[in-house]
């Protein structure tokens, strides 16, 4: 950070000592990081908005496996994808239940649009979407 800059807010005090013990449970060692780290969340959120920002993320699917053709349709779903999903990682959870995690990669619309056909997929229990930058921004 070569141009520091110093600014002036003005907050409610309990809303502050709420702050500080949120950050205090966090970690951090003063409020500046902190609260350049919820600015740059913010940024990257308002980026998600736009479909051509390439992001960066993970989908995470829990499922039955046993359900009918399901495996199938979702590694289906990867291949034709593939130039997006950089790498899976499956695991067994009991039984019946599997998790699995996809890091992907590419503009924001086409993330979602793949986020969104594997979460909608049949037989998936529950799944999220989680975005980040590449950093390339930042």
């Amino acid at each position: 950070m070569s141009d520091l800059s110093r600014i002036g807010v003005a907050i409610d005090a309990s809303l502050l000592n709420k702050f500080d013990d949120l950050i205090s449970e966090r970690g951090y060692t003063n409020r500046s990081e902190a609260f350049r780290d919820l600015i740059r969340d913010e940024l990257v959120r308002h980026d998600w908005e736009k479909p051509e920002v390439p992001v960066v993320g993970t989908v995470t699917l829990v499922y039955d496996h046993h359900v009918r053709q399901l495996s199938e349709r979702l590694t289906g779903l990867q291949h034709d994808h593939h130039h997006n999903i950089l790498s899976t990682l499956h695991v067994h959870l009991d039984h019946d239940n599997c998790l699995e995690v996809l890091v992907v990669k590419g503009k924001a619309g086409e993330v979602r649009k793949i986020a969104d056909a594997l979460l909608s997929t049949k037989g998936v229990k529950h799944g999220r979407l989680t975005l980040t930058t590449t950093g390339a921004g930042l």
